[in-house]
């Protein structure tokens, strides 16, 4: 029996894996490397991560609406939300691989203590997506800082989540 067919991870089954982040509010960064992991998974959960500690711009259900209608037309796509580790969500849905997108070298420095944290407690792997380079300098506190004092974020963010940020950052 070889290496891999030992593995239980390499089972017959669907490839599933989560995408976790806080999505506040979600970027055309964010569904890039959705889009691409979806290509190369059965099934991807994007899990909307609950800090009751952090404050958010936008609610938990907020940013889980507008991450299911980003992610409408992937049909293997499912949004969900999570309280606590990332590893405990994967134990608990079988789920044995974390995607997560990187922008820069800072990213991976911070993200490969997380994944070989993962590793080391729970057996999850990570894939680290490179970013495109269109969006290597996007990150949510940029865009909501932008909207905030008024600026241009239409390109930044998808269509459906533009008027719903700008609103809000009126509020503020």
């Amino acid at each position: 029996m070889s290496a891999a067919t030992a593995d239980p991870r390499h089972a017959a089954g669907p490839r599933r894996a989560v995408c976790p982040g806080s999505f506040d509010p979600v970027t055309n960064g964010h569904l890039d490397i959705i889009a691409r992991a979806s290509r190369l998974y059965d099934e991807l959960i994007v899990a909307v991560f609950v800090n009751e500690a952090k404050r958010s711009m936008f609610s938990v259900d907020e940013r889980r609406a507008m991450l299911r209608d980003a992610t409408a037309g992937y049909g293997n796509v499912r949004v969900e939300t999570f309280e606590g580790l990332v590893v405990d969500y994967c134990k608990t849905h079988d789920i044995p691989v974390i995607v997560k997108g990187l922008r820069a070298v800072s990213d991976f420095d911070y993200e490969l203590q997380m994944a070989q944290m993962n590793r080391g407690l729970a057996d999850v792997d990570t894939l680290f997506m490179p970013t495109n380079p269109e969006y290597s300098f996007l990150a949510s506190s940029l865009v909501k800082e932008i909207a905030k004092w008024g600026g241009d974020v239409s390109a930044l963010v998808p269509e459906l989540v533009l008027d719903r940020l700008m609103r809000r950052a009126r509020q503020r």
